[in-house]
């Protein structure tokens, strides 16, 4: 097994084990979240190939499996299967079990705190490749999803997202060097702002959130 590989063990074990607890039952909602997940990773896979052809990031090959499939890894196409179960898993914990919480005022709040950091990384990063995509989308999100159109949903998403920053930093910390010699997946200087979380981009936040906001959307529908 793959450095890489343990890592999406890693991430997707305690979500998987305990998707069939009663007061969630997260297995009952597999068809609607696969439904969900498959359109958005078929678009990040294309985001992902395209800049690993050039070269904005890429991957050791000494963490790997050395399977492909066409430029990625094959650790790296699950990850955008693997990941979003995880966060998913999640938003619904959250909601069964706190399904009373009022969490309009502090999804507003994180709402202008994310859309105004995302927007200052954008001007301040225009020309970086990862910087303007990733803070782009996330922003574009964040405005047309929580602010303006203030989907019922959205208020939970806002928080689960949160609470996934601390297995966020865990799983990406790894993948970015944190505990091994050389960075799993690396960035260009050229294409990032170059500010971290220990060693993951700042960027991280806004690719993952422009990843997990459309599944929960698409999902919610689906339900």
């Amino acid at each position: 097994m793959s450095t890489y590989g343990w890592v999406l063990i890693f991430t997707i074990v305690g979500p998987l084990a305990l998707s069939f607890d009663k007061k969630v039952h997260f297995y009952t909602y597999f068809i609607p979240l696969f439904k969900a997940i498959i359109p958005v990773a078929v678009f990040f896979l294309l985001w992902d190939s395209f800049f690993t052809h050039n070269q904005i990031w890429g991957f050791n090959q000494e963490y790997l499996a050395k399977f492909y499939v066409y430029n990625l890894p094959i650790e790296e196409v699950l990850f955008f299967f693997l990941v979003p179960y995880a966060c998913i898993f999640i938003y619904e914990v959250i909601i069964a079990y706190f399904p009373g919480l009022n969490l309009n005022r502090f999804a507003n709040i994180m709402s202008y705190i994310l859309l105004v950091c995302g927007l200052l990384m954008l001007v301040s990063g225009i020309g970086n490749w990862y910087t303007s995509s990733a803070c782009a989308i996330g922003c574009c999100l964040i405005l047309y999803t929580g602010i303006i159109n203030k989907k019922p949903w959205y208020p939970f998403f806002i928080l689960s997202f949160i609470v996934a920053l601390i297995p966020f930093v865990i799983v990406n910390g790894v993948l970015t060097g944190a505990i091994t010699e050389n960075p799993i997946v690396w960035y260009s200087s050229n294409h990032i702002l170059g500010l971290r979380i220990i060693t993951i981009p700042v960027e991280d936040i806004y690719y993952n959130l422009s990843m997990l906001l459309p599944i929960v959307w698409i999902y919610e529908r689906l339900k």
